[in-house]
């Protein structure tokens, strides 16, 4: 606390360069040979001594404890932070915040089981910071208090952002390590050290080999979208990290899955964890208007521009299966005309830092990516999500389909399914336990059936329905059954 109040003081009380003695070994007097205690104005500016002494009062106010209470100083958020948060338009916590945010300031582990666009990361990023401002001294070189790692980049900059928003006006800073970036540069600020680090796994296991980052004082530890980390494979890196920290530590573990894997990760890095599960998964927003469109491969794109061209001032994502594709898609519609932009795997930080940058601000209305883009994106301007292809894993249809209908907002979901993606979309409504309304084009004639029963496609009770969806499997060759009506 005193740190803080120091830094608030003007520099004309606290400094004593007016005392000491010049070159020539003689006191700096002035003014007719009496000393000066206070620094003398500068030309051309009236002089003030009282008005001087007033000026950085509301700086002074923000980095002392404000009085104020809130709903979540009531929880036990630091007032420092809470005084940010009406800004961000954060007014009443959410359903997880509401869950999480006590036990964390207590302390405790916690398992979260939420979907993206619930509030997570002011769950972990508010109590954290409040525990972080007890400490009251800066980080030693190459070390890091707190370290929140996430799968994307595009997430680990989402939240190194609202970190910075959290944290105005205190001294607490954050710092973000991803791929794509010069290392050398990051290697370079670690260095003095940071209080929060933001890393994507892969990166931060680059800078642990180089010595550039000391893990043995990070108490605070947040997985965040743990679920899509070991999708992606960092199983191996994210054990490697945690036998680098200490065994005292805080440990907060978000999914929006539990798959066993995930189960035994939480077995092995909490301790008597805080359980809290909000939206259950599988399931996506009431208000996010969802439907199929069954449409031959070769079509999509024709397809896909009918649907953008009938709301041209609004922003849509479209996703893709691989990076070759969304590329040469975005391509096609930028030479049909769109203003498009892709983000990828193949993409740099730089391009797609852009990419964001342009889609956040308008001047590109259709972004076209892969499931890099799926989970942490928060644009709230975003009212078209199509899945231009279905994703292989039926959760991600779920996050794909949540970057539209956020911060209260309605938004409109589109599937392309194709024949060969019949498997897919069987697991998609199987996962979510809902039929997607139909809203184009003539499904194939078994899945056609199995609706007519009742029950999503994949679940069609006992008997014929259930058996005939796993008689097939879940990838066939690009072609229409001969049965099935092409369109």
């Amino acid at each position: 606390m005193s740190a803080d109040t120091r830094a608030a003081w003007p520099k004309d009380v606290m400094t004593t360069e007016n005392s000491r003695p010049n070159r020539s070994g003689k006191p700096r007097h002035q003014d007719g040979g009496k000393p000066r205690f206070n620094r003398a104005p500068k030309p051309n500016h009236n002089h003030n001594p009282r008005r001087h002494r007033d000026e950085p009062e509301e700086k002074f106010i923000r980095r002392a404890i404000p009085d104020i209470d809130t709903p979540f100083t009531q929880m036990g958020i630091d007032a420092r932070v809470a005084i940010n948060l009406p800004g961000l338009g954060i007014e009443t916590p959410s359903p997880i915040q509401e869950k999480s945010i006590p036990g964390i300031v207590a302390g405790r582990d916690l398992l979260g089981l939420a979907q993206t666009g619930t509030g997570k990361t002011a769950a972990f990023g508010l109590p954290m910071l409040t525990r972080l401002l007890n400490i009251g001294r800066k980080p030693e070189p190459r070390t890091c208090r707190a370290l929140i790692l996430a799968p994307t980049r595009e997430l680990a900059t989402q939240i190194a952002e609202n970190i910075d928003n959290y944290a105005a006006g205190t001294p607490i800073r954050q710092f973000r390590v991803v791929g794509g970036a010069s290392i050398n540069v990051q290697v370079q600020r670690l260095e003095r050290g940071v209080d929060v680090l933001i890393a994507t796994p892969g990166r931060l296991i680059d800078l642990i080999e180089r010595g550039a980052i000391d893990l043995s004082q990070t108490g605070y530890l947040v997985l965040d979208e743990a679920d899509q980390m070991l999708d992606i494979g960092f199983i191996h890196a994210l054990r490697r990290i945690a036998r680098m920290l200490p065994k005292e530590r805080q440990t907060l573990l978000f999914s929006a899955t539990m798959p066993k894997l995930m189960a035994e990760l939480a077995d092995s890095y909490l301790t008597d964890p805080l359980k809290v599960a909000v939206n259950p998964p599988g399931q996506a927003a009431e208000k996010i208007e969802q439907g199929v469109h069954f449409v031959n491969q070769g079509d999509k794109a024709t397809l896909l521009a009918e649907y953008l061209s009938k709301h041209t001032d609004e922003l849509a994502i479209v996703f893709g299966r691989t990076k070759h594709g969304s590329e040469k898609l975005s391509k096609l519609l930028e030479k049909w005309g769109y203003k498009v932009a892709a983000i990828h795997g193949n993409k740099s930080q730089g391009q797609r830092e852009r990419a964001l940058a342009s889609f956040r601000a308008g001047d590109t209305k259709v972004l076209v990516a892969t499931d890099v883009a799926a989970r942490g994106l928060d644009i709230p301007q975003v009212a078209h999500v199509y899945n231009y292809d279905l994703p292989n894993v039926p959760e991600n249809y779920v996050h794909r389909i949540g970057r539209t209908a956020r911060a209260g907002r309605d938004g409109r979901a589109i599937a392309f399914c194709a024949p060969a993606e019949i498997g897919e979309l069987r697991a998609i409504e199987k996962a979510m336990k809902a039929q997607i309304p139909v809203v184009g084009g003539e499904p194939p004639f078994e899945v056609a059936k199995i609706r007519e029963r009742g029950g999503p496609a994949g679940r069609g009770g006992p008997g014929a329905g259930a058996g005939t969806a796993r008689k097939r499997p879940a990838r066939r060759p690009s072609r229409a059954p001969k049965s099935a009506p092409r369109g």
